[in-house]
C-alpha cells in the first residue's frame, strides 16, 4: 500500500511546497534473494543521517520499493543510510539544487546480501514504475 501511495504522490501535480521536486529525494530499487528471485514484503528504511528522520518502504510482488525522503535544495551532498534488516549502505544525495524540474534520487538494489547502487538507472526505473501503476 505504501508503494501505491508514493506512486500517486509522484504522479500527481504540485499540491504544496513539500511535495515539490525540490523537497524530496527518492530512493528506489529491487530486492532479490541470493537466487535472483524478487522478495515481497521486505521493509526498507532510509535514514537521513543529519536529522535521524526515517522513511519506510515495503517491497511489492516484483521486489520493488520506493522510499521518499524529505530533502531540500540545501541537502545536496547529505548522507543517507539505507537499511534492510541488518544490512546497511550509505548513499550520498547527489543532485543539482538549481534543477527544480527533474526528479531527484538514486536506484539502490539489494542483490542477495549486497547493496548495488545504480544511479544511472534511477529515472528509467521511476518512469517504468509510474507507467505500470498508471495502467492498473
Amino acid at each position: 500500500m505504501l508503494t501505491i501511495a508514493v506512486m500517486v504522490l509522484l504522479a500527481s501535480g504540485p499540491a504544496g511546497a513539500e511535495h515539490e521536486v525540490y523537497y524530496r529525494y527518492v530512493v528506489l530499487g529491487f530486492v532479490k534473494d541470493a537466487g535472483g528471485h524478487p522478495v515481497k514484503g521486505r521493509t526498507i528504511e532510509v535514514v537521513r543521517n543529519k536529522t535521524g528522520f526515517s522513511y519506510l518502504a515495503e517491497t511489492d510482488e516484483r521486489g520493488l520499493y520506493v522510499a521518499v525522503a524529505r530533502l531540500g535544495d540545501e541537502s545536496a551532498g547529505e548522507t543517507l543510510t539505507v537499511k534492510a534488516g541488518t544490512l546497511t549502505r550509505s548513499v550520498t544525495a547527489t543532485f543539482d539544487p538549481a534543477n527544480h524540474t527533474d526528479e531527484r534520487g538514486t536506484r539502490l538494489d539489494l542483490d542477495g546480501a549486497k547493496f548495488v547502487e545504480r544511479p544511472a538507472w534511477f529515472r528509467s526505473t521511476l518512469v517504468q514504475a509510474l507507467g505500470e501503476r498508471g495502467g492498473r
